[in-house]
């Protein structure tokens, strides 16, 4: 008996210790993020107040102070400015490294309920006009850049009029040329402090988006309206200017002036010639008929921003240079990504002219079900790329990924026929002998840094039309984590998709339920409103059962690339760190030995050859950081295929017609009504009225009048909240390129 009180009393204890071990791991864990977040918000804070003071007297002389301070140091003025402007926002993303790394995503927070609360990110404010849906927390951010703008030019104007007394005695009419002159000089420097924010939303993979858990449709907008508000800035500068040329007649020498101690003027005028050809082609009415213009001029940013440095010299280029530095560092790993040749698995054409691709990915690239990628198809065209959501969840399998694409368009109707071509040339013949036929390469996958959905414990779903298929990842991630119990707090679904024709319903054959019943522990509502039918065009209804036509290709290789922004964490920082090490190590070589031993000094060339440095920076030290990760990749992918070879890819598709008992009870579960249009009003009152405190989140993909429909339903119903009633959460998750 003493032996086993003993023998008892060991094992008590050293269950204490490791108890009280995990709770020192965690404390210390806490500690270190805390340390992390703290850090990397004073940094941000202490860069945006940085843009605010500098305009004013107190920030001109501290900007002259620190520039005199830094004076003959290893880089100079270049150095000072670069140090001021754009390291902190290279600072964060180096802080966001062991952030994401140590202390990402906590799985835990998808299954705490917690008490409902709004969020700035996802209450509409605006919800209608031409930004279209704007909530709280990017209103906020809207009105802190007018600000900044009318503040700016205020600060400016006031400093320059105190300027006229040291020109001496000028008439009135020479004055105002002056201040014109001087407009347009301030109009350049707020462009700068623009341009600083311009590239940072479009780095897809970015650790910066990572790190926020923005995702790039949603950061697109930002990029949008960054550029009209310097497209604008950028007119009033040259406009200013050419009025000036004008009234002093000097503007045929003026133009083509190239200043080694100041701006150079031609290469300014051409670099407002790419952004131009940039500008008109993003406006709605040329980028949706003519998508490939808008595209191809769009492929110009390479000149617009080799021309900026010539045209502002390279202090005046390191104001802007660290959100170009970290675009660089993302257009790069796209690039080496996009290399990659991938062998579509299999490809279904639906009767509604949907086609669903599967296509083959390591096990090791992780996304998540509300992640896009962007596709080459080399059978229709070598240079279009096209975003599409993934259909499939990250629990489908670990070896492939599925994205449906709407046929409403030159490209995806090429698309279409060949599947449809290969699909008849192929029917008589049988896995695993059919020939290989399509080619794609794919870019991503990209999107949120964490499953967000999973943090409501109720979700509204609303589509339009090929809106369908993130939500179709949605359901099929939520039916995985329950079955195989994951953390998951959503418990009621309701999925509204509004269509034009009945046979786009065939699409839901796409997630398997399976067997098992969810009904206990989820309540899913599907209710579908084909606006173009009056009523079901087949008695049976049967047509769900709609036949298709599949083209499958078995293959070895060919999979996905892992060289992506949002892959393996620790490479993707390792590339980040190396890059930006490898820069500031460029920088330091061209100082010691060629700018200080032949004093160079001239403006748009040491502006070409900041460019230069960051070029190589990212192509020489990036570069071999992603050589190591691609003979890692290798390893791992070579690893995976021989222990499990392509047999889940062919068995999660080879079974395509053997869905039927699944598609009945999937359509079973539908409501469908025909001739209608959803009630968001109704259909909001009435998730109102039965549900307790609780966050639900409601997601869109759709058209804008969709998107605006549903945030004002959204807003209204919680203006209008009373008591104990929900909090609806609008996220949208549609972007147009």
């Amino acid at each position: 008996m003493a032996v086993e009180d003993l023998h008892s009393a060991l094992i008590s204890n050293g269950n204490g210790v490791h108890a009280k071990q995990s709770e020192q791991k965690s404390f210390l864990a806490s500690v270190a993020t805390w340390v992390l977040k703290s850090a990397m918000w004073v940094i941000f804070v202490a860069w945006i107040l940085l843009f605010f003071i500098v305009p004013t007297d107190f920030g001109s002389s501290f900007y002259d102070d620190w520039v005199a301070a830094t004076d003959g140091t290893l880089f100079g003025e270049t150095g000072s400015v670069l140090l001021l402007y754009s390291a902190p926002i290279i600072a964060i993303a180096l802080l966001a490294v062991p952030y994401i790394i140590f202390f990402g995503e906590d799985e835990e927070e998808y299954q705490e309920k917690r008490k409902a609360k709004f969020s700035l990110w996802t209450f509409p404010v605006l919800v209608d006009g031409p930004l279209g849906v704007v909530s709280a927390a990017e209103m906020i951010g809207i009105i802190l850049f007018i600000v900044f703008v009318l503040s700016a030019l205020y600060f400016y104007t006031v400093a320059n009029y105190g300027m006229l007394g040291d020109y001496g005695d000028l008439t009135e009419g020479e004055k105002k040329t002056f201040m014109l002159q001087m407009s347009a000089y301030c109009f350049g420097l707020i462009v700068l402090s623009c341009l600083a924010f311009l590239f940072l939303p479009i780095a897809r993979g970015s650790i910066l988006l990572r790190l926020i858990d923005i995702p790039f449709e949603h950061a697109t907008r930002y990029h949008v309206w960054l550029g009209n508000l310097i497209f604008f800035l950028v007119t009033m500068h040259g406009l200013c200017y050419m009025i000036v040329w004008m009234i002093r007649g000097i503007i045929p020498s003026e133009v083509v002036e190239w200043k080694s101690d100041g701006g150079a003027n031609l290469a300014g005028i051409i670099c407002y010639g790419f952004f131009v050809l940039i500008w008109v082609t993003t406006l709605p009415p040329v980028r949706k008929r003519y998508f490939e213009l808008f595209f191809y001029t769009h492929q110009l940013y390479v000149f617009f921003v080799i021309f900026l440095a010539l045209h502002i010299g390279g202090v005046n280029f390191s104001k802007a240079a660290g959100g170009i530095f970290l675009f660089m560092l993302d257009r790069f790993l796209r690039f080496c990504q996009s290399r990659r040749t991938v062998n579509i698995v299999s490809a279904t054409c639906f009767s509604c002219g949907t086609v669903k691709l599967v296509l083959p990915k390591p096990a090791n690239l992780h996304y998540n079900a509300l992640g896009f990628i962007f596709l080459q198809v080399k059978n229709i065209s070598l240079l279009q790329w096209h975003p599409f959501s993934v259909s499939s969840s990250p629990l489908d399998g670990k070896y492939h990924l599925e994205v449906l694409i709407k046929t409403v368009g030159e490209w995806t109707t090429k698309l279409r026929e060949t599947v449809s071509k290969n699909s008849a040339e192929d029917s008589d013949i049988q896995l695993p002998h059919a020939p290989y036929q399509i080619m794609a390469s794919v870019e991503g996958p990209y999107g949120h840094e964490s499953p967000y959905y999973l943090r409501y414990e109720k979700l509204v779903l609303v589509a339009g039309g090929s809106g369908i298929s993130p939500f179709l990842a949605i359901v099929s991630d939520i039916l995985h984590r329950i079955k195989t119990n994951k953390p998951c707090l959503p418990q009621h679904v309701v999925l509204v998709w509004a269509i034009k024709t009945s046979n786009e319903l065939s699409l839901l054959s796409t997630v398997n339920m399976g067997s098992m019943d969810f009904s206990d522990r989820l309540n899913i509502e599907i209710q579908a409103y084909v606006t173009r039918e009056s009523e079901c065009p087949v008695e049976d209804g049967r047509f769900y059962n709609a036949p298709i036509s599949s083209v499958f290709s078995v293959s070895k290789g060919g999979t996905m690339s892992i060289l992506t922004g949002t892959g393996n964490k620790i490479w993707a920082g390792t590339y980040v760190i190396a890059s930006t090490v490898g820069f500031v190590f460029s920088l330091g070589l061209l100082d010691i030995f060629y700018l200080d031993p032949y004093s160079i000094d001239a403006w748009w060339y040491l502006g070409l050859l900041d460019v230069i440095c960051m070029v190589a920076s990212v192509l020489i030290f990036g570069g071999l950081t992603i050589g190591l990760w691609h003979l890692w990749e290798r390893k791992t992918t070579s690893q995976e295929s021989a222990e499990n070879g392509n047999n889940e890819i062919v068995q999660s598709n080879g079974t395509l017609t053997d869905k039927n008992e699944y598609q009945k009870t999937l359509i079973s579960e539908a409501t469908v009504r025909y001739g209608r249009r959803p009630n968001f009003s109704e259909i909001f009152g009435s998730l109102a009225e039965y549900s307790a405190e609780v966050d639900v989140g409601v997601f869109v993909c759709g058209p804008s009048t969709l998107q605006s429909s549903v945030a004002k339903e959204c807003r209204s119903q919680n203006l209008g909240r009373r008591g104990r009633s929900p909090i609806f959460h609008y996220n949208s998750h549609s972007f147009d390129l």
